[in-house]
Protein backbone atom coordinates (compact mmCIF):
# COMPACT_ATOMS: atom_id res chain seq x y z
CA UNK A 1 0.00 0.00 0.00
CA UNK A 2 1.48 3.25 -0.58
CA UNK A 3 1.47 6.21 2.22
CA UNK A 4 -1.20 8.71 2.29
CA UNK A 5 0.16 10.54 5.12
CA UNK A 6 4.44 11.31 5.32
CA UNK A 7 5.99 12.58 8.45
CA UNK A 8 9.31 13.45 7.30
CA UNK A 9 11.66 14.12 9.05
CA UNK A 10 9.38 16.44 11.92
CA UNK A 11 11.13 18.15 14.51
CA UNK A 12 9.47 20.32 17.39
CA UNK A 13 11.66 22.86 19.30
CA UNK A 14 10.94 25.52 22.01
CA UNK A 15 13.31 28.12 23.21
CA UNK A 16 14.27 28.24 26.65
CA UNK A 17 16.77 29.62 29.22
CA UNK A 18 19.15 26.90 28.18
CA UNK A 19 19.23 26.92 24.77
CA UNK A 20 16.73 25.54 22.33
CA UNK A 21 14.34 22.73 23.52
CA UNK A 22 13.94 19.57 21.26
CA UNK A 23 10.75 17.66 22.05
CA UNK A 24 10.28 15.49 18.87
CA UNK A 25 13.27 15.01 16.55
CA UNK A 26 13.30 13.56 12.93
CA UNK A 27 10.18 11.94 13.53
CA UNK A 28 9.24 9.73 10.23
CA UNK A 29 6.31 7.49 9.58
CA UNK A 30 4.09 6.50 6.99
CA UNK A 31 0.46 5.99 6.87
CA UNK A 32 -1.36 3.82 4.37
CA UNK A 33 -4.72 5.71 3.37
CA UNK A 34 -7.44 3.18 5.76
CA UNK A 35 -4.58 2.77 8.05
CA UNK A 36 -5.39 2.68 11.86
CA UNK A 37 -1.84 3.64 13.48
CA UNK A 38 -1.68 3.96 17.38
CA UNK A 39 1.95 6.05 19.00
CA UNK A 40 2.76 4.89 22.87
CA UNK A 41 5.28 5.54 24.79
CA UNK A 42 5.59 7.53 28.36
CA UNK A 43 4.21 10.67 29.30
CA UNK A 44 6.15 13.63 28.23
CA UNK A 45 8.13 11.76 25.45
CA UNK A 46 6.42 13.86 22.59
CA UNK A 47 3.51 11.54 21.58
CA UNK A 48 0.79 14.72 21.86
CA UNK A 49 3.11 17.19 20.40
CA UNK A 50 3.30 14.79 16.90
CA UNK A 51 -0.56 14.89 16.80
CA UNK A 52 -0.74 18.53 17.63
CA UNK A 53 1.46 19.06 14.67
CA UNK A 54 -0.61 16.48 12.38
CA UNK A 55 -3.62 18.28 13.03
CA UNK A 56 -1.61 21.95 12.25
CA UNK A 57 -2.20 22.93 15.90
CA UNK A 58 1.02 23.31 16.78
CA UNK A 59 3.78 24.74 14.12
CA UNK A 60 6.22 22.57 12.93
CA UNK A 61 10.50 23.56 13.47
CA UNK A 62 11.40 21.61 10.79
CA UNK A 63 10.29 18.62 8.59
CA UNK A 64 7.11 18.27 7.06
CA UNK A 65 3.73 16.65 6.88
CA UNK A 66 1.90 15.48 3.61
CA UNK A 67 -2.17 14.32 3.41
CA UNK A 68 -3.53 13.03 0.27
CA UNK A 69 -0.40 14.16 -1.54
CA UNK A 70 -0.83 18.01 0.20
CA UNK A 71 1.87 19.47 2.23
CA UNK A 72 -0.06 20.53 5.46
CA UNK A 73 0.04 24.13 6.83
CA UNK A 74 -2.22 24.76 9.57
CA UNK A 75 -5.60 23.15 10.64
CA UNK A 76 -8.25 22.22 8.49
CA UNK A 77 -11.41 20.23 7.76
CA UNK A 78 -9.87 17.32 6.34
CA UNK A 79 -8.66 16.49 10.01
CA UNK A 80 -11.00 15.15 12.29
CA UNK A 81 -9.51 15.76 15.72
CA UNK A 82 -10.66 13.68 19.00
CA UNK A 83 -9.29 15.23 22.27
CA UNK A 84 -8.88 13.63 25.85
CA UNK A 85 -11.80 16.17 26.60
CA UNK A 86 -14.35 17.38 24.03
CA UNK A 87 -14.44 21.39 24.76
CA UNK A 88 -17.61 21.28 23.94
CA UNK A 89 -19.49 24.65 23.78
CA UNK A 90 -21.39 24.74 27.01
CA UNK A 91 -24.00 27.27 25.79
CA UNK A 92 -24.87 24.57 22.86
CA UNK A 93 -26.74 21.67 22.24
CA UNK A 94 -25.04 18.37 21.44
CA UNK A 95 -26.04 18.19 17.70
CA UNK A 96 -25.24 22.31 17.69
CA UNK A 97 -21.97 21.48 18.71
CA UNK A 98 -21.46 19.18 15.43
CA UNK A 99 -23.11 21.26 13.32
CA UNK A 100 -19.88 23.81 14.04
CA UNK A 101 -17.93 21.46 12.05
CA UNK A 102 -20.58 19.57 9.47
CA UNK A 103 -21.54 23.59 8.65
CA UNK A 104 -17.96 24.51 7.85
CA UNK A 105 -17.20 21.30 6.01
CA UNK A 106 -20.36 20.94 3.99
CA UNK A 107 -21.17 24.69 3.26
CA UNK A 108 -22.76 23.76 -0.01
CA UNK A 109 -25.33 21.28 1.39
CA UNK A 110 -28.80 22.73 2.83
CA UNK A 111 -29.51 22.95 6.32
CA UNK A 112 -31.84 20.33 6.59
CA UNK A 113 -28.79 18.07 4.90
CA UNK A 114 -26.31 19.21 7.59
CA UNK A 115 -28.67 18.25 9.76
CA UNK A 116 -29.15 15.23 8.86
CA UNK A 117 -25.46 14.41 8.83
CA UNK A 118 -25.18 15.28 12.58
CA UNK A 119 -28.35 13.84 13.79
CA UNK A 120 -27.34 10.26 11.66
CA UNK A 121 -23.42 10.65 13.68
CA UNK A 122 -24.68 11.55 16.46
CA UNK A 123 -27.38 8.33 17.00
CA UNK A 124 -24.88 5.94 15.74
CA UNK A 125 -22.83 6.76 19.00
CA UNK A 126 -26.16 6.38 20.68
CA UNK A 127 -27.43 9.62 21.35
CA UNK A 128 -30.62 9.60 19.49
CA UNK A 129 -32.19 10.63 22.19
CA UNK A 130 -30.11 13.24 23.98
CA UNK A 131 -28.62 15.33 20.84
CA UNK A 132 -30.67 18.43 22.03
CA UNK A 133 -29.48 18.66 25.80
CA UNK A 134 -26.38 20.73 26.37
CA UNK A 135 -22.54 19.41 27.68
CA UNK A 136 -23.55 20.23 31.45
CA UNK A 137 -26.72 17.69 30.95
CA UNK A 138 -24.26 15.17 29.82
CA UNK A 139 -22.18 12.97 31.53
CA UNK A 140 -18.55 12.38 30.59
CA UNK A 141 -18.57 9.53 28.58
CA UNK A 142 -21.59 10.91 26.65
CA UNK A 143 -19.55 14.11 25.96
CA UNK A 144 -16.96 12.09 24.60
CA UNK A 145 -19.26 10.29 22.40
CA UNK A 146 -20.14 13.66 21.16
CA UNK A 147 -16.73 14.72 20.37
CA UNK A 148 -16.05 11.36 18.22
CA UNK A 149 -19.43 12.24 16.36
CA UNK A 150 -18.56 15.32 15.46
CA UNK A 151 -14.97 14.24 14.42
CA UNK A 152 -16.09 11.48 12.17
CA UNK A 153 -19.22 14.11 10.58
CA UNK A 154 -17.05 15.99 8.83
CA UNK A 155 -15.48 12.95 6.67
CA UNK A 156 -12.19 14.04 6.91
CA UNK A 157 -9.19 12.60 5.26
CA UNK A 158 -7.72 11.68 8.64
CA UNK A 159 -8.97 11.44 12.23
CA UNK A 160 -6.71 12.06 14.82
CA UNK A 161 -7.37 10.79 18.47
CA UNK A 162 -5.31 12.32 21.45
CA UNK A 163 -5.67 9.65 24.54
CA UNK A 164 -9.60 10.10 23.63
CA UNK A 165 -10.44 7.53 26.67
CA UNK A 166 -8.30 8.35 28.93
CA UNK A 167 -10.13 10.07 31.77
CA UNK A 168 -13.31 7.56 31.31
CA UNK A 169 -13.58 4.26 33.88
CA UNK A 170 -13.03 0.71 32.67
CA UNK A 171 -16.67 0.29 31.11
CA UNK A 172 -17.38 3.16 29.28
CA UNK A 173 -13.50 3.09 27.53
CA UNK A 174 -14.33 -0.04 26.88
CA UNK A 175 -18.06 0.36 25.22
CA UNK A 176 -16.94 3.60 23.14
CA UNK A 177 -13.74 1.87 21.50
CA UNK A 178 -16.19 -0.72 20.04
CA UNK A 179 -17.88 2.44 19.01
CA UNK A 180 -15.06 3.83 17.63
CA UNK A 181 -14.03 0.49 15.86
CA UNK A 182 -17.27 -0.06 14.12
CA UNK A 183 -17.42 3.88 12.85
CA UNK A 184 -13.64 3.08 11.76
CA UNK A 185 -14.47 0.38 10.12
CA UNK A 186 -17.81 1.28 8.40
CA UNK A 187 -15.80 4.71 7.05
CA UNK A 188 -11.86 3.57 6.72
CA UNK A 189 -10.70 6.79 7.65
CA UNK A 190 -6.84 6.65 7.77
CA UNK A 191 -6.51 6.82 11.57
CA UNK A 192 -3.40 8.48 14.14
CA UNK A 193 -4.19 7.69 18.25
CA UNK A 194 -1.89 8.42 20.72
CA UNK A 195 -2.37 6.28 23.78
CA UNK A 196 -0.79 5.06 27.29
CA UNK A 197 -3.35 2.09 26.68
CA UNK A 198 -1.05 -1.04 25.18
CA UNK A 199 -4.72 -3.13 25.05
CA UNK A 200 -6.24 -0.43 23.53
CA UNK A 201 -3.70 -0.03 20.95
CA UNK A 202 -3.80 -3.69 19.95
CA UNK A 203 -7.16 -3.83 19.59
CA UNK A 204 -7.46 -0.70 17.26
CA UNK A 205 -4.64 -0.55 15.39
CA UNK A 206 -2.69 -2.36 12.43
CA UNK A 207 0.70 -0.83 13.76
CA UNK A 208 1.97 0.60 17.14
CA UNK A 209 4.40 3.18 17.12
CA UNK A 210 6.57 3.36 20.22
CA UNK A 211 8.21 6.73 20.77
CA UNK A 212 11.28 6.68 22.61
CA UNK A 213 11.54 9.43 25.69
CA UNK A 214 12.39 12.46 25.08
CA UNK A 215 14.46 15.44 24.86
CA UNK A 216 14.46 14.73 21.08
CA UNK A 217 12.31 11.86 20.89
CA UNK A 218 11.42 9.82 18.02
CA UNK A 219 10.30 6.22 16.06
CA UNK A 220 11.32 3.57 18.43
CA UNK A 221 9.95 0.73 16.93
CA UNK A 222 7.24 -0.32 14.86
CA UNK A 223 4.75 -3.58 15.35
CA UNK A 224 2.83 -4.61 12.96
CA UNK A 225 -0.64 -6.27 14.40
CA UNK A 226 -1.94 -9.05 12.48
CA UNK A 227 -4.97 -9.66 14.03
CA UNK A 228 -8.20 -10.15 11.14
CA UNK A 229 -10.90 -7.52 11.13
CA UNK A 230 -13.67 -6.83 11.48
CA UNK A 231 -12.52 -7.72 14.89
CA UNK A 232 -14.01 -8.22 18.82
CA UNK A 233 -12.65 -7.74 21.69
CA UNK A 234 -12.69 -11.94 22.22
CA UNK A 235 -11.11 -13.23 19.13
CA UNK A 236 -8.34 -10.64 20.12
CA UNK A 237 -7.47 -11.33 23.47
CA UNK A 238 -7.59 -15.26 22.43
CA UNK A 239 -5.42 -14.77 19.42
CA UNK A 240 -2.47 -16.66 19.76
CA UNK A 241 -0.19 -13.62 18.76
CA UNK A 242 -1.54 -11.12 21.93
CA UNK A 243 0.19 -11.77 24.93
CA UNK A 244 3.29 -11.69 22.97
CA UNK A 245 2.45 -8.51 21.07
CA UNK A 246 1.08 -7.52 24.53
CA UNK A 247 4.70 -8.63 26.34
CA UNK A 248 6.97 -6.95 23.57
CA UNK A 249 4.92 -3.24 23.64
CA UNK A 250 5.25 -3.60 27.79
CA UNK A 251 9.11 -4.91 27.67
CA UNK A 252 9.81 -1.73 25.29
CA UNK A 253 8.08 0.69 28.11
CA UNK A 254 9.75 -0.98 30.45
CA UNK A 255 13.11 -0.51 29.04
CA UNK A 256 12.83 2.79 28.97
CA UNK A 257 11.42 3.66 32.36
CA UNK A 258 14.39 3.96 34.17
CA UNK A 259 15.03 7.66 35.45
CA UNK A 260 18.18 8.93 37.30
CA UNK A 261 18.77 12.30 38.93
CA UNK A 262 20.94 13.26 41.54
CA UNK A 263 18.75 13.76 44.60
CA UNK A 264 19.38 17.47 45.95
CA UNK A 265 17.49 18.51 49.26
CA UNK A 266 14.56 20.77 49.15
CA UNK A 267 14.62 20.31 44.92
CA UNK A 268 12.65 17.39 45.20
CA UNK A 269 8.60 17.69 44.78
CA UNK A 270 7.90 14.13 45.35
CA UNK A 271 10.31 12.87 48.63
CA UNK A 272 9.84 8.60 49.57
CA UNK A 273 9.86 8.15 53.10
CA UNK A 274 12.57 6.11 52.65
CA UNK A 275 15.17 9.10 51.71
CA UNK A 276 16.19 9.56 55.60
CA UNK A 277 20.29 9.67 55.40
CA UNK A 278 20.41 10.44 52.02
CA UNK A 279 23.51 12.90 51.11
CA UNK A 280 24.01 14.83 48.18
CA UNK A 281 26.30 12.13 46.43
CA UNK A 282 23.33 10.02 46.41
CA UNK A 283 21.24 8.65 43.84
CA UNK A 284 17.67 8.43 43.74
CA UNK A 285 16.31 6.02 40.79
CA UNK A 286 12.65 5.52 40.12
CA UNK A 287 11.49 2.93 38.22
CA UNK A 288 7.95 2.79 36.40
CA UNK A 289 6.30 -0.09 35.56
CA UNK A 290 2.95 -0.91 34.05
CA UNK A 291 0.10 -0.25 36.14
CA UNK A 292 2.98 0.35 39.06
CA UNK A 293 5.56 2.29 40.22
CA UNK A 294 8.85 1.18 42.02
CA UNK A 295 10.87 3.12 43.91
CA UNK A 296 14.41 2.20 45.05
CA UNK A 297 16.92 4.50 46.44
CA UNK A 298 20.31 2.97 45.51
CA UNK A 299 23.72 4.54 47.25
CA UNK A 300 26.39 5.51 44.81
CA UNK A 301 29.09 3.35 44.84
CA UNK A 302 26.91 0.46 46.00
Amino acid sequence: MSAYCILSDLTKSYPSAKGEAVIVKDFNLKIAKGEFVSVIGHSGCGKSTVLSMLAGLNPVTSGGIILAGKELEGPGPDRGVVFQSPSLLPWLSAVDNVLLGVNQAFFTASQTERNQIAEYYLAIVGLADSMHKKPGELSQGMRQRVGIARAFALSPRMLLLDEPFGMLDALTRYELQEILLRLWSKNKITALMVTHDVDEALFLSDRVVMMTNGPEAEVGEILSVNFPRPRNRTDVLEHSDYYHMREFLITFLAERSHIKGEFQSKEVNSTPSSTDGLSGNDTLSVKSRPRQSLVSLVRSGK
